[in-house]
Parts: C-alpha cells; structure tokens; sequence
C-alpha cells in the first residue's frame, strides 16, 4: 500500500512550471553546504548528492574501479545482503540510485517525510558502510563486463569509444567508465574498497534538495547521513586532458548497412564568458530536432539521415563541441561534406531570424525543466558543480535575449575551426575522400 502512495505523490510532483525557485543556502552543523528549495505542499523530499570529479579518479591500471564500486553501494550493508537491502528500501517506499560518470559519482534519493529518518539511515548505511561481499563484487562485475561486451559490438559505443581514445589519449577520458575487460576482471575487493575512499570525501562534495524540509531539518540530516565521510581524499588529480586526435576522417570498418559518423573538435569551457553564445550557436547549428541548420540540410534536404544533433561538452578536464549521426554507405560521403561545410557557414555567424528563433525556443522551454522536485534538485546541484550563483535561474534568459548577432558572429570565429574538425566513422562508407 505505501508504494501506491508513494506512486500518486510521484505523479502529482509534475507542477505547472515555476516562474521563480526560491533557493535557500544551507551550512549544516558539521559544515556541509547544500542548496534547499522548500516545498511542503507534498510530504516528500528529493535528494541530489554528486562527489566531483568521479571515474576520472580511477588509478592507474583499476580502470573500471570507480563504476564497480557505485554498483555495489545498493548490494548490501551490515547484516542486510542486496536482497535485504532491496526489500528495507522497498519497504519504506524509498528510490535510491547511484550512477558513475567520468566527471561525478551521483547519488539520488527520494522518500516520504513520514519515513525520513529510516531512509536516510538506510541510505547513509549504503553510503558509509557497503558490505562489498566478494558474491555481490563476483554478480556485479558479470553484469560490468557484459555492457562492456554489448558495447564492444554496438557501433554508436564502437565510434564513440574510438574519437575518445584518439582525443584523450591516455587520460581517463580516452577510455570508458566501465573500463576493460582485462582491468575490470583483475579488480579485486582492496581495489574497490580503495575507489570508495577516494571518491566519496566532503571535499568534492555538492548538495541540493528539494521537498517538506526544512533548512534546520537539512542540516541536521546531511551531519547525519554524510558526517563520518573522510574530509579529502590522496587520489592524485589527472589533470587536464588534452586534444589528440588529428583533424579528417578516421575509418573503423565495421560490417553495418548504415555507417556511424562522430565528429568533433575543441570547444568551451563552462566559465568561458562566450559559453552563452556558443550555447546559442550549438542550438541553431544541431542542437534542436528539426529546426537546425543540420537537420535541414542532412534530413529535410537531402534525406541523408533520420536524425543528427550537436552538443557542447564542457568537462572538467577538457572541453569539446561535436555530433553525431548516421547515413546509409553510399551516403556517409555526403553527410561527411554536408557536416564539414555547415562547419565552415556557422563559424561564419547566423541570421537575425535564426538568432531570434533560438531566443523564443531557449528561453521558453528552460521553466519547464522545473516541473518536479527531482527535477530542481538535479538543476540545482548541477548549477552548484558549474560554479553558478544562485541568481542564474533568474538572469538566465535575460543573459540569452541581450545576445546579439554580432556576438555570435565573434563567437562562432573562435568555436568553430573547420580545420581542427576531426570525423570517427563506423562502417563502409563508399566515396569517402581519398579513397580509390
């Protein structure tokens, strides 16, 4: 019955979009810091945990280490193995997730305020106290090396693996979080145990929840679920990761109908005081269905692909901007010179109707990402992690409508460097440049 309940105030949480999120700045007693917006109309409380940067910490030979302990948080603690543990969560209709990425380790929790107490301790138990069984490390390390086998075979990972590895070489970046089969297989519990003591200090910790809390009843509940972390950790920091790969067309063959086409090249970092512009470039270039100018001349056009979208990437030890799509053999060629020229005309600056477009779409949609509680909290400790001030929901689409054409036009010169973009294709492609 409590997980019915917990159903229906899942399902109520979807609000209309807020026009203001009153954001309050929490310091618990024990000097933890997180970001609060109050929200007892629902007894029900999200919580977003990230511990920055995450697998990029792996050591030396433990690739994968980082991703296996995460795995294991929910397998058991104390007396309570990953069955006992499933079913005292379940019991207290509590939802508990913990993902690995390079840049963070993230820890999400949602609960009943009635239940509170309870699923923060089981909570701070899986946190603090993981049993890491050598049975759940033996189960979970299966389940790692069979995403690492079916990625092995999937082209879109295939391409994506490869642009990694020429782009970032040796750093942690060059490889995927999950690691390989050879350093997953060789990990041993002392490896595990180690990750979780460089991963998860209150140095590289971020906060933010949202729900019936209170700021009192925060603090107190952060001392007592996150206290007894160690403060820092001796993991040596990578360092910054570098760009590789060199510019053209890196071929994997690969016996597939449709060809993988990733491309990509340097980019922003998040603090660049140009992020906003480039962010508005990126959105008229590939970044919205099927209004880009990619869309349109890939798809609509020339029916050269189902779909194509760009991004930027602004990582904590690199920062790129790039996309991906796929084409039919015969056509990869053509996308290829479709996607190098559009690089050449964005770097060359956009209309005054494209401009006015992206403004109407960025800023219409950004309230609606507010529109449940989880869904502020991931917004909030993400803003936390970007070094965002608290104001930057309110000054966000003003930042966005001030920008003009001339500024993207200064802009696009430095983002987009046609000569520095670099092409990983998956497949058979026919016709591509230097071929025959």
């Amino acid at each position: 019955m409590i997980r019915l309940v917990l159903a229906v105030f899942l399902t109520l949480l979807t609000l209309p979009a807020r026009a203001a999120v009153d954001i309050q700045e929490v310091t618990s007693p024990g000097g933890i810091n997180a970001w609060l917006v109050e929200e007892p109309a629902i007894p029900f409380v999200a919580l977003e945990l990230r511990f920055l940067p995450g697998a990029a910490l792996d050591r030396t030979g433990k690739r994968g280490a980082v991703n296996l302990m995460m795995g294991l948080l929910e397998e058991g603690t104390g007396d309570l193995d990953a069955q006992g543990f499933a079913a005292a969560r379940d019991e207290l209709a509590a939802s508990y997730s913990y993902q690995a990425y390079d840049d963070a380790v993230a820890i999400s929790a949602k609960f009943l305020s009635e239940n509170r107490d309870e699923a923060v301790d089981l909570l701070r138990r899986s946190i603090i106290e993981p049993a890491f069984a050598q049975d759940a490390i033996d189960r979970v390390r299966d389940q790692v090396l069979s995403v690492i086998a079916r990625n092995a075979v999937e082209p879109n990972e295939i391409g994506r693996a490869r642009f990694n590895e020429l782009a970032y070489g040796d750093h942690p970046y060059g490889s995927a979080v999950e690691g390989t089969v050879e350093s997953v297989a060789a990990l041993t519990r002392d490896d595990i145990m180690q990750a979780h003591r460089d991963v998860l200090v209150r140095d590289n910790l971020y906060v933010s929840a949202v729900g019936d809390i209170t700021a009192e009843e925060l603090g107190a509940l952060l001392d007592t679920l996150l206290g007894a972390l160690p403060q820092s950790t001796d993991v040596a920091d990578p360092g910054p990761a570098g760009w590789n790969i060199a510019p053209g067309i890196e071929l994997v063959e690969y016996d597939v109908p449709q060809s993988v086409v990733i491309f990509g090249q340097p980019g922003f970092e998040r603090d660049d005081p140009d992020f906003f512009a480039a962010y508005v470039l990126n959105d008229i270039l590939g970044g919205r269905g099927f209004s880009s100018r990619l869309m349109e001349e890939a798809r609509v056009k020339r029916g050269l692909t189902y779909g194509i979208g760009t991004f930027l990437a602004p990582m904590e030890y690199a920062a790129s901007t790039g996309g991906q799509a796929s084409s039919a053999n015969e056509s990869a060629a053509e996308l290829v010179s479709v996607i190098s020229d559009e690089w050449v005309r964005i770097a060359e600056g956009v209309t005054e109707e494209e401009l006015a477009a992206a403004k109407t779409y960025l800023t219409g949609a950004y309230p609606l990402r507010f529109d449940g509680n989880e869904r502020i909290a991931s917004i909030l400790v993400g803003m936390q992690m970007d070094d965002l001030p608290v104001s930057y929901i309110a000054t966000r689409n003003a930042d966005i409508e001030a920008l003009k054409v001339e500024d993207l036009a200064r802009v696009a010169k430095r983002l987009y460097q046609p000569e520095n973009l670099s092409f990983v294709i998956v497949g058979q492609p026919e016709g591509l440049p230097g071929d025959g």
